[in-house]
């Protein structure tokens, strides 16, 4: 697999083969991507292909579960509609998934606060409903906050002694509050500025669901810090449903966790490494900065 070149020449040939229907549509390569890479195909559409040992699973989740849950979310979401199988060809499994217009939040960030904390307060209202027994179980960067205790102190140690003392006392409140102790609901898992994207500065659309789980739903809304901008997350927790003290005392400090890792993929980009994302960094710091801004 690790030689096998991903080309808009395999994944025209993957069509043919298997959605010939679809083989005809124009396809181009868009850029980005993480576990897989991507292809816009004709106007509406786009093929995914896994590209990390990881990621045929993640595909598989989305393609048994996000065609449920999308009649429901407020916000556009990529509904896988076909499914490619393993073969000599490409050996793993790769999806066809409608198209989600607009430009990742990492490029394009988030400017229309008021509207935007009313978007995404509505989109997890509705995504975090009570999930099903057989529901995915939540990854290891999803589980409890103190398990990533070590990698918080260890960014916090590189960082100027005040700021670090007020993010510590922040995360230090999140670790302490109460878990979530109702039913586990359905949470995207990894609600980031280069899973949504943007048009016009507003929020208008959420991607990338290979995070889906049943959980915490405060894993998911940190996205009023690491998503919207300077003092719309209040309005954004005014109108989310689930908004309880000590959700979002928890979800502070997933912000925070979110927000150091992507600072740090975003300098490893700067410096040219692999995996690195140099718009994550403007990303990460401004978490942080709402943070702060938000601790007494």
């Amino acid at each position: 697999m690790s030689d096998l070149v991903i080309d808009e020449a395999l994944v025209r040939s993957l069509l043919r083969e298997q959605h010939p229907d679809l083989a005809g549509l124009p396809l181009r390569e868009v850029e980005g991507g993480w576990d897989n890479r991507m292809w816009r195909l004709g106007e509406n559409l786009a093929v995914r292909m896994p590209q990390t040992p990881r990621a045929p699973s993640l595909l598989e989740k989305e393609h048994r579960w996000l065609p449920g849950l999308a009649p429901d979310l407020s916000l556009p979401v990529p509904v896988p509609v076909r499914i490619g199988a393993p073969s000599d060809r490409f050996p793993r499994n790769w999806i066809v998934a409608t198209w989600v217009s607009g430009e990742p939040a990492d490029a394009a960030p988030v400017e229309r606060g008021p509207e935007a904390a009313a978007a995404l307060a509505a989109f997890l209202t509705a995504l975090h409903r009570e999930a099903p027994a057989d529901a995915p179980a939540p990854t290891q960067q999803r589980e409890p906050l103190e398990q990533a205790a070590d990698t918080v102190e260890r960014h916090l140690a590189t960082m100027a002694d005040g700021e670090a003392a007020r993010l510590r006392e922040l995360w230090d409140d999140a670790v302490a509050a109460p878990g979530w102790e109702r039913p586990a609901v359905w949470v995207h898992g990894d609600l980031h500025p280069a899973n949504v994207v943007t048009r016009g500065g507003a929020l208008a659309g959420v991607i990338d669901f290979g995070e889906l789980c049943a959980g915490d739903p405060a894993v998911d809304l940190a996205a009023a810090w690491t998503l919207l901008p300077q003092g719309a997350a209040e309005r954004c927790l005014e109108e989310y449903a689930l908004a309880d003290p000590a959700t979002v005392r928890r979800s502070r400090g997933r912000a925070l966790l979110k927000g150091l890792v992507l600072l740090e993929i975003g300098e490893a980009g700067e410096k040219g490494r692999a995996g690195g994302k140099p718009t994550w960094k403007p990303a990460g710091r401004a978490a942080l900065d709402r943070l702060l801004a938000s601790v007494p």
